[in-house]
């Protein structure tokens, strides 16, 4: 591996096509090879990865990074396929968030689509990724890319590939366009050109306001109640942290215009910065630390709530004023205080439509599905991502079946409120959120207690995440080995939960190990593991797709007892199922 990588790293640096800064600073460091070897080694032990919803990487010259020229790699292949697709009038879309290099990127991006001849709309600021969907949708374009790392450490940046139907790449375009983007050998087939001049020729526009207001006017006609909204928006007190992001002004734009117009916004994480200076961690909304800063404001002027959104906008975190304390939600409890709202609201509206579907990933709370069905309703699950969720939604559409589409989630905090979007939106979900709070404010109950009614109805639920990260070749090679031994050497129970069903969703093949059957899993093959234990709950097993990590899913609901002795029973199912898979990683 080491002398492949040496092997390459010399080939680019006398390679003409790469600019001759980064070749120079490349000789430098194979100058001192010995010094330089594990950075050298890491850059091009391997060409960086088109999968099947884009790349994403450390920023950096060489063939395993993030770079200009794997960008343009990488939209080359997209507008191979999308040519064959569209070869009369093509058109696409890019939008960028605020990391390193994502002007420069999105700039690539646009000249790439337009010396291929595919006409090319980019926004003229940065824009989050539903705005992108949006606008892939808005100018029926064939496809799109939006430039980020989403919630990754500010070294890295990334390559989102949408398709005509606003949602991510999906079967069988992304293997096509992998497929290309595997055969780009030679340099000189990625055609590129100069952005100013391109746009000169009209072949790069931007993207016009009548578009971003289109956005806002969809977002809003999917308010349950906009005349609650306007006359009571007031009595809520919001703080909002964008964390540098894009989220900044179309979550506050869509808010005022709602009538929330005592939504608060942390200054000091307001202006876009590739560094996230002020963040001790990495900018996700999932991780208390990265919320500091609103919830101490949240705490000072006695807010009802904190919200957060990562860098591109797509994912929304929820902090809720609980008398004083501070109780932050997960992906989760946001979902199902959601869903509960939307569906008792248009219940009783009388808007509720025939046959409401939610659709959600394996790895998220099966409390939706107790929820929707009490309500006539049907939960349809899909592989993790939305890209699956919208691909599910549209393949429903195209087969005129009698579904009406409600909403859409995942527990890693994204969000989907209406199909227009197809993805994960935290502008849509802050405006749902607002809301769902405004309405419990008004009824007396704050978030927590609001949940609390849900599970006094419903049961209790209760979910963990542990997500453990192994970087580099040898992180690999162990996140590899814990999914071997829990897809070979599990034995009949986990901490001591007997497992009724196991799942590989890699061969698609589910095993009833009470009655010794097997049965094909309907989805897309997937490197994931499922396991059902005898009283219900769930625990999954996954790599990242899109990080060094290995994550487990615990989910667990308790039914039986009074709700203090639910979250006593619930919590120590959880610690158990925990404490097992900690003890295994270090045996492995």
């Amino acid at each position: 591996m080491k002398e492949n990588a040496l092997e390459l790293a010399k080939s680019w640096s006398e390679n003409t096509y790469f600019d001759e800064n980064d070749r120079q600073q490349l000789k430098d460091l194979l100058g001192d090879y010995e010094q330089n070897e594990e950075n050298i080694t890491e850059s091009f032990y391997q060409d960086l990865e088109f999968g099947t919803g884009g790349m994403r990487a450390v920023i950096g010259f060489g063939s395993n990074r993030m770079n200009k020229y794997n960008i343009r790699k990488a939209t080359q292949a997209m507008c191979n396929i999308a040519l064959k697709d569209n070869p009369t009038n093509p058109k696409a879309c890019v939008s960028h968030d605020c990391r390193r290099f994502s002007v420069e990127f999105a700039r690539e991006v646009a000249s790439v689509y337009a010396a291929n001849g595919i006409k090319c709309y980019i926004y003229n600021t940065l824009m989050p990724t539903p705005m992108l969907s949006y606008a892939v949708r808005y100018y029926e374009a064939n496809c799109g890319v939006m430039l980020t790392a989403s919630h990754n450490p500010k070294q890295y940046n990334g390559f989102k590939a949408y398709w005509s139907d606003g949602a991510q790449i999906t079967p069988p375009e992304d293997q096509y366009i992998i497929d290309e983007y595997n055969n780009l050998k030679d340099w000189n087939l990625v055609k590129s050109g100069d952005f100013d001049e391109l746009m000169k020729a009209g072949m790069i526009s931007w993207i016009d306001e009548e578009c971003i207001e289109s956005f806002y006017q969809v977002t809003e006609d999917h308010t349950i109640n906009p005349k609650m909204c306007k006359e009571n928006g007031g009595k809520v007190h919001f703080i909002y942290t964008p964390l540098h992001g894009t989220g900044y002004i179309p979550c506050e734009t869509i808010s005022k215009r709602l009538g929330f117009t005592n939504f608060e916004i942390v200054q000091s994480q307001a202006e876009f910065d590739s560094e996230f200076s002020t963040l001790k961690t990495t900018p996700n909304p999932e991780d208390p630390e990265a919320l500091e800063l609103a919830v101490a404001l949240m705490k000072e002027g006695n807010a009802d709530v904190a919200y957060g959104t990562d860098p591109d906008g797509d994912r929304l975190g929820v902090v809720v004023n609980n008398k004083g304390i501070e109780h932050y939600l997960n992906g989760n409890q946001i979902s199902i205080l959601m869903i509960h709202y939307i569906f008792t609201q248009r219940k009783e509206a009388g808007t509720l439509p025939k046959n409401p579907l939610v659709i959600k990933s394996i790895v998220t709370s099966p409390m939706q599905k107790t929820i929707v069905e009490s309500f006539g309703g049907t939960v349809l699950d899909t592989l993790t991502g939305f890209k699956w969720m919208a691909k599910l939604w549209r393949e429903l559409e195209e087969a005129g079946t009698d579904y009406n589409f409600v909403f859409a989630s995942e527990e890693s905090f994204g969000y989907m409120p209406h199909n227009v979007v197809r993805d994960k939106d935290a502008v849509a979900s802050i405006a749902l959120m607002n809301e769902v709070t405004l309405y419990h404010k008004l009824n007396g109950k704050n978030l927590i207690e609001a949940l609390d009614s849900i599970y006094e109805e419903y049961g209790y639920a209760q979910e963990s995440l542990i997500a453990l990260t192994f970087e580099g070749i040898s992180g690999k090679e162990k996140i590899n080995n814990i999914m071997s031994y829990f897809r070979k050497n599990f034995s009949s129970d986990i901490a001591e939960n007997k497992i009724c069903k196991f799942s590989d969703f890699k061969p698609l093949i589910e095993k009833d190990l009470f009655e010794n059957t097997e049965k094909v899993i309907e989805m897309t093959s997937s490197n994931v593991l499922g396991f059902v234990f005898e009283n219900g709950n769930q625990l999954f097993v996954r790599p990242s797709g899109t990080e060094p990590k290995i994550k487990f899913y615990t989910m667990v609901q308790v039914k039986e007892g009074d709700l203090k002795s639910k979250k006593l029973k619930a919590k120590q199912l959880i610690k158990d199922v925990e404490s097992f898979i900690h003890q295994k990683i270090k045996e492995l």
